[in-house]
């Protein structure tokens, strides 16, 4: 049992990210080939009450990620997503720009197929 505020929300954190798990495996089942990926503050540990639930949704292709986005959005997975193609991402996650930058660090993956 968590004794310390950092101890409680370390759990409090990974009980989050597990039932973004299970959403996510349960959205991707009808999106081969594509993955979900929890990137910002909940990701980092330094969320609040305030903090929203920020999503990476990676696809073959643009469309793909369009659509997996918005199955994500649809069951109230997160609050905001990206959606990227395979192609996009792979160019964003090289990116000299600081926000790429720390997205392609710290984000977390919650599933793929």
């Amino acid at each position: 049992m968590p004794k310390t505020v950092s101890e409680i929300r370390a759990q409090k954190q990974a009980e989050r990210v597990e039932e973004l798990r299970v959403r996510a495996e349960h959205v991707l089942e009808a999106f081969p080939g594509s993955s979900l990926w929890l990137f910002g503050s909940l990701a980092r540990g330094d969320w609040d009450a305030y903090s929203d639930v920020d999503v990476l949704a990676i696809a073959p292709d643009r469309q793909q990620a369009d659509l997996l986005a918005d199955a994500a959005l649809s069951i109230g997975m997160a609050d905001d997503i990206l959606a990227l193609s395979g192609e996009e991402w792979e160019q964003q996650s090289t990116s000299p720009d600081p926000y790429w930058k720390a997205i392609s660090k710290e984000a977390l993956c919650l599933a793929q197929t």
